[in-house]
C-alpha cells in the first residue's frame, strides 16, 4: 500500500476549496476541525492533521463534485449508494442531510478513519450515523453479496499503483450485483428517462492533476476488465458493466 508523506491541502495552493478560514485544532494534536460551505448548509468536520493513510482533509474536488450531484439530484433518487474512499465522510454526511440519501460509507480498514466518520456524523446531527465499510481494494469484500446499486467517488485516483486493486473491488462490486425488482428494470429501460447510470454504476469525480498517461492507466484498466467508461461532463465519469456483460448477466 502507498503511504502518502504529505497533506493534501499542499497540493493545492491558492484553490478554492470552499472552506472558512474559521479553524480549531483538537486538544489532541492528530486533529483540526473546520466549517465547510457546501451546497445549501454548512459542515464542520474534524480532518485528520495527518494520517498514513492520506484520509485526512477534504480534497477540492469534493465540494465540485458536491454541486454536480445537487444539479443531478433525481438520478440518485431511489437508489442505494456506496461510497468508495470516504475519507472524513463529509459528502456522504452532505448527502444524507441533503437528500436522506441511502449511503454507505467505505475506506481503508482502519479503524480511525471509521470513528472520525461517526464524529462528524454525530456533531452535524446525523444520527444514526452512516453506516461504515472497512475494506482496503483488492481485499475481500467484507459484504459476499453487495447491493448497492450506485457506488460513487472523487478524487480517488492518486495512487497509479493501487488501480489494479481498485479495479479488482470495483469489478466485484458491480458484477455481484443483483436487480432486487422489475421497477428497477424497467427504469433503465425507460426510453423517457435520459439518466446515464445503469443500475448498477459508479459515478465518479476526478478533478485531480496528474499526467495523462497515469491517468489513462485506469480507465484502460477498466475497459480490460469488461467495463465501460463513459465522461458525463465537468469531469465526472460513469464506469459501467459492458453491454455484453450486462446482457449476458
Amino acid at each position: 500500500m502507498d503511504i502518502a508523506l504529505f497533506s493534501p491541502s499542499s497540493l493545492f495552493a491558492g484553490s478554492d476549496d470552499s472552506s472558512s478560514e474559521e479553524e480549531r485544532s483538537e486538544t489532541h494534536e492528530n486533529f483540526v476541525e473546520r466549517k465547510h460551505q457546501f451546497p445549501g448548509m454548512e459542515l464542520l468536520v474534524r480532518e485528520f492533521s495527518f494520517h498514513q493513510l492520506n484520509a485526512n482533509l477534504l480534497w477540492p474536488g469534493t465540494f465540485a463534485f458536491a454541486e454536480w450531484l445537487v444539479e443531478h439530484k433525481q438520478w440518485l433518487e431511489g437508489r442505494r449508494v456506496l461510497e468508495l474512499g470516504s475519507g472524513t465522510g463529509a459528502l456522504a454526511i452532505f448527502l444524507r442531510k441533503s437528500f436522506k440519501l441511502d449511503i454507505t460509507t467505505s475506506d481503508y480498514d482502519d479503524v480511525e478513519i471509521e470513528e472520525n466518520i461517526a464524529y462528524n456524523c454525530r456533531v452535524n446531527g446525523v444520527t444514526p450515523v452512516v453506516p461504515h465499510i472497512r475494506h482496503s481494494w483488492g481485499d475481500v469484500f467484507p459484504n459476499p453479496n453487495p447491493d448497492w446499486d450506485l457506488i460513487i467517488a472523487s478524487d480517488i485516483l492518486l495512487y497509479v499503483k493501487q488501480y489494479p486493486n481498485l479495479i479488482k473491488s470495483l469489478s466485484f462490486l458491480l458484477n455481484s450485483y443483483k436487480s432486487k425488482s422489475s421497477e428497477a428494470v424497467s427504469w433503465r429501460n425507460d426510453p423517457n428517462d435520459s439518466c446515464p447510470l445503469t443500475r448498477p454504476a459508479f459515478l465518479m469525480s476526478w478533478r485531480r492533476r496528474i499526467g495523462k498517461e497515469e491517468e489513462s492507466l485506469f480507465f484502460t484498466g477498466c475497459k480490460e476488465a469488461g467495463l465501460e467508461v463513459e465522461h458525463l461532463g465537468s469531469r465526472v465519469y460513469c464506469i459501467k458493466l459492458s453491454s455484453n456483460a450486462s446482457q449476458s448477466s
